[in-house]
């Protein structure tokens, strides 16, 4: 499972670790970026006392109910810089894990989000022991919903939510992907994650 550094896995690239509350400048810094909060704020960044007062303590504490599910840092193997974060959020019994990626955008387009994702999923499975693993985003956010696909989810369903202050896109609604133990692959077909030592 984890080493002592709290890293979870590694795969060819990447090396996802438990948060720590050192990461705070790292998540403040990857939430400023209104391209990438585009999908989930309309671009706003999220508040540095909104990261360190609320949503990491979450987080941290999450890791002591699921151990093996939670929000990982994603940091490059060859270099160690932090790239972002990698999700599988429990549900509250931890029978199923919503799957989750924010990755800076100097690690877009070089199949990343992918490669992780697939690794999280074969961990949701072959380790975690959760019956489902499901995620959503926007209708429109094609790139995210690539991601999905290529890590084995299919797409549930298309649902609308009502919001006080929507953002350009939420009109055509959001998206459910989603995969089942049961139709999870064989392990012949499965990529491979390195285990962390």
């Amino acid at each position: 499972m984890r080493d002592g550094d709290g890293v979870l896995l590694e795969t060819a690239r990447l090396r996802l670790r438990r948060l720590t509350t050192a990461d705070v400048d790292h998540l403040v810094e990857l939430d400023s970026d209104p391209e990438v909060m585009r999908f989930l704020t309309g671009g706003r960044p999220t508040p540095r006392a909104t990261v360190r007062d609320g949503q990491l303590p979450r987080l941290l504490a999450a890791y002591d109910r699921h151990p093996d599910l939670g929000r990982w840092a994603a940091l490059d193997r060859a270099t160690g810089e932090f790239l972002g974060w990698f999700a599988l959020d429990p549900s509250d019994d931890g029978s199923e894990a919503e799957l989750g990626y924010r990755l800076r955008r100097s690690a877009w387009g070089r199949g990343l989000a992918t490669e992780g994702s697939r690794a999280l999923v074969r961990h949701a499975f072959a380790v975690a022991g959760v019956r489902r693993v499901w995620a959503q985003t926007m209708a429109v956010n094609s790139r995210s919903r690539s991601v999905m696909a290529r890590a084995g989810l299919r797409h549930l369903r298309t649902f609308h939510l009502t919001f006080d202050d929507p953002i350009p896109g939420t009109e055509h609604g959001e998206v459910e992907y989603e995969l089942r133990r049961e139709e999870w692959r064989t392990p012949q077909e499965r990529p491979a994650a390195r285990r962390a030592r």
